[in-house]
């Protein structure tokens, strides 16, 4: 994987903190004014790694393999569908051109766009139990929505879609 852009920032009024965060492509690394170029090497890669452990324990475990999304599609479907929803099968999928994932009721199958796999936990699990609530009510009317509500994060996470959709030009909306 390749390095990612980093911009430091020196500030003569920090005096010990040291931060980091993304802007885009590139990661930003606060450092006071007074440290040595050798000081701002050990920062600058100190900062890179505890980031990049961040983001990794954000990441939703389901994105590792078909049979981690099986499992996490158990979890919610009992938390969330009354243990009612009992996909055949679950698994990642090359990106869609249109859609997020995709439900066959009738073969009780789910796919999963990989579009997917880096967005935070929250917004896949709201995805998943949208996918799995179709195995209980194929169509997108009142009954529907009811099972895909008990999910508290569904408005949040449509909205993140809807803007992630937006961002990358990809035209995906909500089926």
């Amino acid at each position: 994987m390749a390095e990612p852009r980093v911009e430091v920032r020196r500030s003569p009024r920090r005096r010990r903190m040291v931060s980091a965060y993304r802007e885009g492509d590139t990661v930003v690394v606060l450092l006071p004014a007074r440290m040595t170029k050798g000081e701002e090497k050990h920062w600058v890669a100190e900062m890179l790694s505890r980031l990049q452990r961040s983001e990794t324990r954000r990441k939703s475990p389901a994105r590792t393999s078909d049979e981690a999304l099986m499992e996490r599609c158990a979890e919610l479907s009992a938390r969330y569908l009354d243990a009612l929803a009992e996909p055949v099968s679950v698994r990642w999928v090359p990106p869609m051109r249109t859609r997020w994932a995709s439900c066959t009721p009738t073969e009780g199958t789910i796919r999963v766009s990989e579009r997917l796999r880096d967005v935070p936990p929250w917004v896949l699990d709201y995805v998943l139990v949208h996918e799995l609530a179709h195995l209980l009510v194929p169509g997108h009317g009142k009954d529907f929505w009811e099972w895909v509500h008990r999910y508290q994060k569904t408005e949040r996470a449509m909205g993140y879609l809807e803007g992630l959709s937006a961002a990358a030009g990809w035209g995906i909306s909500e089926d």
